[in-house]
């Protein structure tokens, strides 16, 4: 089978040009957009800009729903479903693009500020599966959200300005890891060890016993907002900080973190708001908790998705059981996440012969595994 790499398609200018004008939104949406709740909030700004109407406030206002109208909807700031209404019944079948907008990083544990040897480090737990030795000696931020007792909440971004403090995981010099070198990758670096460097100042006091970690305490409090307690009822997220890149002197490629799988919500998203007089109606579902199983409130596996179509077909036709049914069995999906490319440096990793390849377009998997 012939092979085209996709950049002889866009040899004039013009088209080189829109390319890169559409990789340029993409990277600054991976710079700013490095956990589910930034990139949903992204999510819902751009559909709301597009003209589609918040789901709940249809209900609320009693209003019905025809072809041509756009509509989405939340669950709890986690995960975004976009409607387009199409001329024919629900009953008829959707058609259905979905993506993940969760990433593999490291969660920070309830009680996570401790001190050990005048060192103030954050205790964290690694969500999805990571390569645990990626993540010592590298510039961390801090993302997420603190729910305050008076039920205000804060979002927090530190590490993200050229003006910010980074945070990191600290690793062994050379000359003193022969024992570290002669473990297997997977026990490197162990994940009860990627606990985050913050802070090593210790307070002028006689009190604290803990003085470096009363001092990124008092930081914290006063250059932020944050008490120790708040910990207990935030989310707060550690990923690589920096933004996204060009990769390559040709910048044919885009270097970042969190592209798994955002590349595909990205474009999933915007090719939703672009659509338009469509026979079925159209949706686009962008989800969370992927990266462990697609579990829980805000994975696949929750209840939000049917309960969007239930109340979505109760203000376009009215619902019944059986409706509902057929809208789901007649439904067709394309669920999007990225894949390996061939890579010549790991030949051994591949079958060359049924590889995707860098450049060369979408690739559908028919099976996949480890």
């Amino acid at each position: 089978m012939e092979r085209a790499n996709a950049w002889k398609k866009y040899q004039e200018e013009d088209k080189r040009q829109a390319v890169y004008d559409f990789a340029d939104g993409y990277r600054k949406f991976l710079s700013e957009h490095k956990t589910e709740r930034e990139c949903a909030a992204f999510f819902e700004a751009e559909a709301k800009q597009a003209g589609f109407e918040n789901l709940d406030e249809i209900i609320a206002s009693g209003k019905t729903l025809k072809a041509g109208d756009k509509v989405y909807a939340i669950n709890k700031k986690k995960m975004v479903a976009a409607f387009v209404i199409g001329k024919r019944p629900l009953s008829d079948g959707m058609r259905i693009l979905g993506a993940h907008i969760d990433s593999p990083r490291l969660d920070l544990k309830q009680n996570p500020l401790y001190e050990d040897t005048d060192m103030a480090l954050l205790d964290t737990h690694y969500y999805g599966g990571v390569k645990k030795y990626q993540w010592v000696t590298l510039p961390l931020a801090l993302h997420g959200v603190i729910v305050k007792k008076d039920g205000s909440v804060i979002n927090v971004c530190i590490g993200e300005k050229d003006e910010d403090p980074v945070f990191g995981v600290s690793d062994l010099l050379i000359h003193l890891s022969a024992e570290q070198m002669e473990k297997k990758a997977s026990k490197v670096i162990e994940g009860e060890d990627l606990n985050v460097l913050v802070g090593s100042i210790p307070v002028e006091s006689k009190e604290e016993k803990e003085c470096v970690k009363a001092n990124v305490l008092r930081i914290l409090t006063e250059q932020y907002d944050i008490e120790e307690e708040d910990f207990l009822s935030a989310e707060l997220e550690i990923v690589p900080a920096g933004k996204a890149r060009e990769c390559g002197i040709d910048r044919s490629m885009i270097m970042a973190y969190g592209q798994d799988d955002r590349v595909c919500a990205f474009t999933s998203l915007l090719a939703m708001l672009e659509t338009k007089d469509v026979k079925r109606t159209a949706c686009c579902i962008l989800v969370d908790k992927e990266e462990i199983g697609s579990v829980g409130a805000t994975g696949m596996t929750s209840k939000f998705f049917e309960n969007a179509v239930v109340e979505l077909m109760d203000v376009v036709e009215g619902y019944s059981e059986v409706k509902f049914r057929r809208t789901m069995a007649n439904s067709k999906m394309l669920s999007s996440d990225v894949s390996a490319a061939f890579d010549p440096l790991y030949a051994a990793s591949f079958e060359k012969k049924n590889s995707a390849f860098f450049a060369h377009g979408l690739v559908f998997n028919k099976y996949t595994g480890s």
